[in-house]
């Protein structure tokens, strides 16, 4: 087992992973369609799917650009597809899940910090009462290929999930488990793999999707990290993403598929 203070790269982890990982294929099924985003904030991007890159234009010119893309599905009719935009000297990870079933979408916007953010110690940030993580996710609705209007939406913020202890099977190697505390954070700890025996609370995001099927965002502190999973309580399967820097450097990005076999181990129910 490793030391409990022998924290790792994202891009080790990404390593540890991807030997016989359980990972979901690339699907085709977006490969030749055009779909246009209208988000509740106002912009409309056209996104155009290829076999190998998706192309994206903004009606009002705020962006416009291309990048390969990795388009999933675990449950059918709603697929999260995840893609790194640069723009403006920035790289921005960006996952949609787009629900053809509501004719809606979920865009989450994320960002690492930089290194000088990183090396201001927790302690400091805690006093002045600022987030322990400068990992920023941002959540966006809209609707697709049709005008927004209120409530086109159905994702939505939920506590479904809070009191659940699951397990996840990314791979013969790498186990973990979760424990959803409350809406705002979640414990992690590795029970078996190349991080075993870390363990630590962090921020999350829990949004339900459809009966059953979660979106779940969480952003470390330790090792700047954003994660997103896509978690089908029906099917027992995750999957999604880890995106962070590839080394100790920040001059690479690491963003790399997690897929997982899950099981509910047990729930808490606090009655409060």
């Amino acid at each position: 087992m490793p030391n409990p203070t022998d924290w790792i790269t994202v891009g080790a982890l990404a390593e540890g992973f991807a030997p016989e990982a359980f990972i979901l294929p690339q699907l085709a099924d977006l490969a030749g369609r055009t779909l246009t985003l209208h988000f509740a904030n106002g912009w409309i991007i056209e996104h155009r799917f290829d076999a190998q890159a998706l192309h994206w234009q903004a009606a009002d010119g705020h962006s416009a650009g291309s990048a390969p893309y990795r388009a999933t599905s675990v449950r059918p009719g709603i697929y999260l597809v995840d893609f790194i935009k640069h723009e403006a000297g920035k790289a921005w990870s960006i996952s949609l899940v787009l629900d053809t079933l509501s004719q809606s979408f979920t865009a989450v916007l994320g960002r690492l910090p930089e290194a000088a953010q990183v090396e201001r110690g927790l302690y400091a940030r805690a006093l002045a009462g600022e987030p322990l993580t400068d990992v920023q996710a941002h959540f966006h609705h809209g609707s697709l290929d049709r005008p927004w209007q209120d409530g086109a939406c159905p994702h939505a913020p939920t506590q479904e999930l809070v009191g659940l202890r699951n397990r996840y099977r990314y791979s013969p190697t790498e186990e973990y488990e979760h424990i959803y505390l409350n809406e705002r954070y979640y414990s992690w700890q590795c029970l078996k793999g190349v991080e075993q025996g870390l363990c630590d609370t962090d921020r999350a995001h829990y949004y339900k999707i459809a009966e059953q099927l979660y979106l779940f965002v969480w952003r470390e502190k330790i090792v700047p990290t954003l994660g997103l999973v896509m978690i089908d309580l029906q099917q027992h399967r995750s999957d999604g993403k880890i995106f962070g820097y590839q080394g100790a450097d920040f001059d690479t990005l690491s963003n790399f598929p997690v897929s997982s076999h899950c099981s509910v181990l047990n729930r808490t129910e606090y009655g409060l």
